[in-house]
């Protein structure tokens, strides 16, 4: 007969099953901007041919081609950085072997839907508040499971746990935290305690995924319909000749609705998917820390803020008593893996990190509430 499960490897199973969903609509959406990305590029060589454009238009037009190449730019370096980690990572197993991995090889599309997934400014850089390298980290930590994030041997520690603030982060709190963690307890009670708090993170988790994927879904059907509307328009701006000048008022006014079309469309490009990026960032912690009048504890919290950042989003909206906090604590700080992937030691994860943690996200909650 078989062993019941825990409401906990449920609720993993769950959590896991939605993670794979999501990672199957980021290889979905990257199909379709790939689409919607020529589509762009034609409609922009269209425009490119006509002669005496007004020059507002025409400034328009050529900063969403900017943005496009930008967004471009991120993709191939998201697939070509993917690559390399994985190469790096391949003797240790790790590329595609840790948590949340549907997608273990990247091709160009795939880049593309994660490059959607996570933002792109117009200046090239992610609109998360992860930037520039780390962002890319976080969406190659994203696809390339756990192992990367965790210290797999392909990114600097440092670096790489920045995933942990999106998220990836909720994979590894749904799974690999979890199981060598709570088996090291020996009290039953305490063990089960434990067992109750990484299964509301796992249940979080999940409406989290389940609300990305409705976000990722309207994603996927605006970038349809709007690839088909860019065709036509096409097709039209083709038939109206190559002179402004010698269009009629209505042409011109229809180049004028194409070039909103553009920008409608160039942003469902760059415009991450929001149930995806962080829940807490590092401007949220900058905020806190800021408050803080004491030069010593601002100087610990300078130390200490890529930690406290990570496990904010871990502990999002997760409520702990004093019973709760200490058996979270030392599950953690009993995790090997764990400290090696935050690059601190045991000794230094200290309780005073989890407290620190609760008294950040309570800031948080009080602003949004004063909101």
């Amino acid at each position: 007969m078989a062993k019941k499960k825990s409401k906990l490897k449920v609720a993993q199973e769950e959590a896991q099953a939605a993670v794979n969903k999501a990672n199957e609509k980021i290889e979905e959406l990257g199909g379709l901007t790939a689409a919607l990305y020529s589509e762009l590029t034609n409609i922009q060589e269209a425009f490119d041919a006509i002669r005496n454009v007004p020059s507002e238009k025409k400034l328009q037009y050529e900063e969403l081609k900017q943005i496009r190449l930008n967004w471009k730019q991120q993709a191939e370096k998201i697939e070509k950085d993917y690559k390399g980690a994985a190469v790096k990572n391949a003797g240790a197993g790790a590329a595609g072997a840790g948590v949340g991995v549907a997608v273990v090889t990247m091709g160009p599309t795939v880049a593309m839907g994660v490059a959607t997934t996570f933002g792109v400014a117009s200046t090239g850089t992610a609109i998360s508040t992860l930037s520039g390298a780390a962002a890319t980290n976080a969406a190659l930590a994203w696809l390339g499971g756990g192992a990367l994030a965790a210290g797999g041997g392909g990114m600097a520690a440092g670096e790489a746990f920045l995933a942990l603030a999106g998220p990836i982060g909720w994979a590894i709190a749904g799974v690999a935290l979890l199981t060598s963690g709570i088996l090291m307890w020996k009290s039953l009670s305490d063990k089960k305690h434990i067992e109750d708090v990484f299964t509301l993170i796992s249940k979080r988790d999940v409406t989290s995924y389940d609300l990305a994927i409705v976000e990722l879904n309207e994603r996927i059907a605006r970038i349809d319909d709007e690839s088909g509307k860019l065709h036509d328009a096409n097709d039209e701006i083709r038939t109206f000749g190559l002179d402004y000048n010698t269009m009629s008022e209505a042409q011109q006014y229809a180049l004028g609705s194409y070039v909103n079309l553009m920008s409608s469309s160039t942003q469902l490009l760059v415009n991450p998917i929001l149930g995806l990026l962080p829940k807490y960032t590092e401007a949220d912690f900058d905020d806190f820390a800021s408050q803080e009048t004491d030069e010593n504890k601002a100087k610990w919290y300078s130390e200490f803020k890529l930690l406290i950042v990570s496990l904010a989003n871990f502990l999002y909206k997760i409520e702990l008593n004093e019973r709760d906090k200490k058996l979270l604590w030392k599950s953690l700080r009993k995790n090997k893996k764990m400290l090696k992937s935050l690059g601190v030691s045991k000794k230094d994860f200290g309780i005073e990190i989890i407290d620190a943690v609760i008294e950040a996200l309570n800031y948080k909650y009080t602003l949004c509430e004063a909101i």
